[in-house]
C-alpha cells in the first residue's frame, strides 16, 4: 500500500457525488487521496489550483458535461489521464470520447475493482511491467541458461540471437536501469559462449556439406528453387542489419506481406568483402579467388565486392537458371540514388530475378564513428534502433517493398553480416600494408591477444583467399576491436563504443532472412 508520501492523488467529477461515498471510502481504504467535485466547472477550477495523478469524469453532468469538460482538463493539464465513466455504450459517443483524448472508459454501474483496476493500469502499469518484465526476464534467461553450458546446437544459437534481439526492444521501453544493466551481462556471457563454440566448430562446418546455413548456402536455399520453379524473386541485401533492427521493421512490413523468417550464420570474418561475395557467388572466398582472381588482386578493401552483379549471374547460371532476359542488379548508396531507384521500380516488374543491395545502414554505422553529432544522436543500441527505424520508415526501400507488395514476386530480403557495439580495445601488430578493418585484419604475420582474438595461420583451412605467402588474418572476439601500440589513445577515443563488424559475435554473425509473399 502507498506511504502517505506516496499517495496517488485522484479527481472524481459526478454530480452525484454523494452516492459514489463507498466507492471514494474503498479507494481511499487502497492507499488514494480522493477529491470529489459536483460538476465541470468545479472540475475545471480543481485542476487548475491542484496537481493531480488521474481524473474519473462523468459523461453526463447538469450545466458543463463531460465531453466539455474533458476539453478544458486537457487545455490545462494536456497529460493528465482521465477515465471517463459513462452510462451511454453508443459508438459514437466513445469515438467523440476516444477524439477527445480520454485514457480510458467506464460503462456504470461501475462497481469499485473495475474502478481499482483501471487506475493501476494507468498510474502503476510501468512498475507493474517492470516487475512482470523482470519475472519473465529471469525466467527465460535462466531456462536458456541451463542448455548454454550443455551440448549446444547451432539452432540453439538462432534462439539465443532471437532473445536478446526480442529483450533489447522490450527493454527500450522500460527505465528499468536494474534490468538493462542485467541484459548487458547476459549479451556478454553469452557472447564469450559463442565465441568458444564457433572457434570450436566453425572450421568444421567449411568442408561440411550438413553444415548449417553459411552465406554461401543462402542463395542455393532461397533464391535459386524458387527461380526453378518459375517465381519471380526479389532478392535484397540490406548490407550490416542487424536482427534487432529488422525485428523492429518487421511489423511495419507485415501489414503488406507475410513474412517467414529464419536466420543463417555470416562466414568469418563477417564483413562485406567476404560474407556479401559469398552470398552472391554461393561460394567461400577462397574459390572465389580462384575462379575471379581479379576480384581479390587489389587489396583496398573498399573495391572487393566491384564483381558482385556477375558472381550472382554466374551463381544462377552454374546451379542451370538461364532466363531470356538478364538478371537486374543494383547497389543503391544512397538516399537519391534510392529514390531514382523507386521512382523506376515498374521497370523491374518484367525481370524474373532482381537483386538490390542497400548500403545505407552500414554507411550509417561507419560514419557514426567520425561524425560527433551522429555519435551523439546515436550514443546506444537503442538510439541507433530508433535512428535505422526512422530512416526504414521514410526510406526508398520501404516504398520500394511496399511497391513489389502489389505484384507476384516473392522477396526475399537478408543481410550479409549485422555489427557489434565495441567497447574493448586490444593490440594488434602488424606492418604497414596490414588491412586497415577493426574487427579483422589481414597481412603478413599478424599478431594479437589470443584471449581477445582468432589467429586464422592458415587462410585456406578457413575458406580464405590469400594474398601473399604470409598471408595471416585475426578475427576479434566478442565486442574486442583492434588497436595499434603507437597510436593506441587515439584509436580509442575515437573508436570506443562504435559499430564495428568483422569479428564473432551474435549480433554479427546470426543473421535474418525474411521470405515475404504479397498479402
Amino acid at each position: 500500500m502507498p506511504t502517505v508520501a506516496e499517495k496517488k492523488k485522484i479527481l472524481w467529477v459526478d454530480d452525484e457525488i454523494d452516492s459514489l461515498k463507498p466507492h471514494l471510502l474503498f479507494l481511499e481504504k487502497k492507499g488514494f487521496e480522493v477529491t470529489p467535485a459536483m460538476s465541470g466547472d468545479d472540475a475545471v477550477v480543481a485542476v487548475r489550483d491542484a496537481n493531480f495523478d488521474l481524473v474519473l469524469l462523468d459523461e453526463m453532468m447538469p450545466g458543463k458535461d463531460g465531453l466539455t469538460t474533458l476539453e478544458e482538463i486537457k487545455d490545462i493539464r494536456p497529460h493528465l489521464p482521465v477515465v471517463m465513466v459513462t452510462k451511454s455504450e453508443e459508438e459514437s459517443l466513445m469515438e467523440d470520447a476516444i477524439g477527445s483524448k480520454i485514457d480510458d472508459y467506464l460503462v456504470k454501474p461501475v462497481n469499485p475493482s473495475q474502478i481499482l483496476l483501471v487506475i493501476k493500469r494507468l498510474l502503476e502499469s510501468r512498475k507493474i511491467i517492470s516487475s512482470s518484465g523482470m519475472r519473465r526476464y529471469v525466467q527465460e534467461i535462466n531456462r536458456f541458461n541451463q542448455r548454454l553450458y550443455g551440448p549446444m546446437e547451432p539452432e540453439d544459437w538462432h534462439e539465443a540471437a532471437r532473445l536478446i534481439a526480442e529483450w533489447d526492444l522490450e527493454l527500450d521501453n522500460s527505465n528499468d536501469e536494474g534490468l538493462r544493466e542485467t541484459h548487458t551481462g547476459t549479451k556478454r556471457e553469452w557472447n564469450t559462449e559463442f565465441t568458444k563454440y564457433m572457434v570450436n566448430q566453425y572450421q568444421h562446418w567449411l568442408f561440411d556439406d550438413r553444415r548449417p546455413l553459411l552465406s554461401p548456402d543462402i542463395t542455393g536455399h532461397y533464391i535459386i528453387p524458387r527461380l526453378k520453379q518459375k517465381e519471380k524473386v526479389l532478392f535484397i541485401v540490406v548490407d550490416c542489419m542487424r536482427l534487432d533492427q529488422w525485428m523492429l521493421v518487421e511489423p511495419l512490413v507485415a501489414e503488406f506481406f507475410n513474412i517467414q523468417r529464419d536466420y543463417y550464420f555470416s562466414m568469418l570474418p563477417s564483413a562485406t568483402p567476404f560474407a556479401r561475395n559469398a552470398l552472391y557467388a554461393g561460394m567461400f572466398p577462397d574459390e572465389i579467388d580462384k575462379i575471379y582472381p581479379e576480384n581479390y588482386q587489389n587489396q583496398d578493401e573498399g573495391s572487393l565486392n566491384r564483381l558482385e552483379d556477375r558472381l550472382f549471374a554466374d551463381n544462377l547460371a552454374r546451379a542451370g537458371v538461364r532466363f531470356d532476359k538478364p538478371v537486374r542488379y543494383v547497389k543503391v548508396y544512397n538516399n537519391t540514388e534510392g529514390e531514382e531507384l523507386a521512382r523506376r521500380a515498374a521497370d523491374y516488374f518484367e525481370s524474373p530475378a532482381v537483386t538490390f543491395v542497400f548500403n545505407f545502414l552500414d554507411i550509417l554505422a561507419h560514419g557514426r564513428s567520425n561524425n560527433v553529432i551522429l555519435k551523439e544522436i546515436a550514443g546506444t543500441e537503442a538510439a541507433f534502433r530508433t535512428l535505422m527505424r526512422s530512416w526504414f520508415v521514410h526510406s526508398p526501400l520501404f516504398s520500394i517493398l511496399k511497391t513489389f507488395a502489389e505484384r507476384d514476386f516473392t522477396v526475399v530480403l537478408t543481410s550479409d553480416h549485422g555489427s557489434v557495439l565495441c567497447q574493448r580495445g586490444t593490440m594488434a601488430h602488424g606492418r604497414r600494408t596490414t588491412s586497415t578493418n577493426l574487427r579483422y585484419k589481414y597481412g603478413d604475420n599478424l599478431k594479437s591477444d589470443p584471449k581477445d582474438s582468432l589467429l586464422v595461420k592458415k587462410p585456406e583451412k578457413w575458406r580464405l583467399p590469400m594474398f601473399s605467402l604470409a598471408t595471416t588474418y585475426i578475427i576479434a572476439k566478442e565486442d574486442f576491436y583492434f588497436v595499434y601500440p603507437n597510436n593506441y589513445n587515439e584509436m580509442v577515443r575515437q573508436f570506443q563504443n562504435s559499430f564495428q563488424h568483422g569479428g564473432i559475435s551474435l549480433e554479427e554473425m546470426v543473421v535474418p532472412v525474411a521470405v515475404m509473399t504479397p498479402r
